[in-house]
C-alpha cells in the first residue's frame, strides 16, 4: 500500500461515523438532532444509554486505532502519526456529514493506544480521575488531552511524536470551545450518576 492511499484510507476510517450510524439504526434516531447535536460517545451515552454509547466508542477507538496501524505497517512512525492525524480529521469533519462530526477523543485515544500506548494509558486514568471527581466529561477530555502533551513531551525523544501530540492536544482542546465556555459560565452538563 502507497503512502498516499494509507492517508486517505485513514481519513475515510476516521470518517465513519459510529455515532450516527449507530443511533440510526439501533434506536432510529438521527442524533445529530439530539442531546448536544454530537456524534461521540458522550452524546450517545445521554441521549441513548450505556449499550449504544459502548458500541460508538469501540468503534471510534478501533477506527483511530487501524489507521494508525496502516501508516505504521506502510511507512512506520511519520506515518503512523500522520495516518492517525488523517483519522482525527476525518473524525472531526467526516465526508459522510456533510464534514461534521465528533470531538475525536475517543479516537485520539486510538491512535495514541497503537502509537504510544503507555501515553494512552496515561491519558486514559487522568480522564476517569477528573470524570469520578467532578463528573464533567468535557474537562476530563481537556485535561487527558493536557497530560497526554506534557507526557509524550517529557518522556519521548521523538520529534514527530512530540509534533503530533502538541498537534492532537490543540486539536482536542478547540473542538471543546463551547464546553469550555460553559465550564467558565457553570452551565456545562454533568454525566449523569444514572448513566454511570
Amino acid at each position: 500500500m502507497s503512502g498516499y492511499v494509507a492517508v486517505f484510507a485513514g481519513y475515510l476510517l476516521g470518517s465513519i461515523p459510529f455515532g450516527y450510524l449507530v443511533s440510526k439504526y439501533w434506536k432510529g434516531i438521527n442524533i445529530l438532532e439530539h442531546g448536544s447535536g454530537n456524534i461521540g460517545f458522550t452524546n450517545v451515552l445521554r441521549t441513548l444509554g450505556w449499550p449504544p454509547a459502548a458500541v460508538v466508542l469501540a468503534g471510534d477507538i478501533s477506527k483511530g486505532s487501524l489507521a494508525a496501524w496502516l501508516g505504521l505497517y506502510t511507512g512506520g512512525e511519520v506515518f503512523g502519526i500522520i495516518c492517525g492525524l488523517a483519522a482525527l480529521i476525518g473524525h472531526s469533519f467526516s465526508v459522510f456529514l456533510k464534514f461534521r462530526g465528533g470531538k475525536l477523543v475517543a479516537s485520539g485515544f486510538g491512535v495514541l493506544l497503537m502509537l504510544v500506548p503507555e501515553v494512552a494509558l496515561t491519558a486514559l486514568a487522568t480522564w476517569l480521575a477528573v470524570v469520578f471527581l467532578t463528573r464533567y466529561v468535557s474537562l476530563a477530555s481537556i485535561t487527558a488531552s493536557g497530560a497526554m502533551f506534557l507526557s509524550v513531551f517529557l518522556f519521548h525523544e521523538s520529534a514527530a511524536m512530540k509534533i503530533f501530540g502538541a498537534v492532537a492536544a490543540v486539536f482536542v482542546i478547540l473542538r471543546h470551545r463551547s464546553n469550555i465556555k460553559r465550564l467558565l459560565k457553570g452551565e456545562e452538563t454533568k454525566i449523569s450518576r444514572k448513566n454511570r
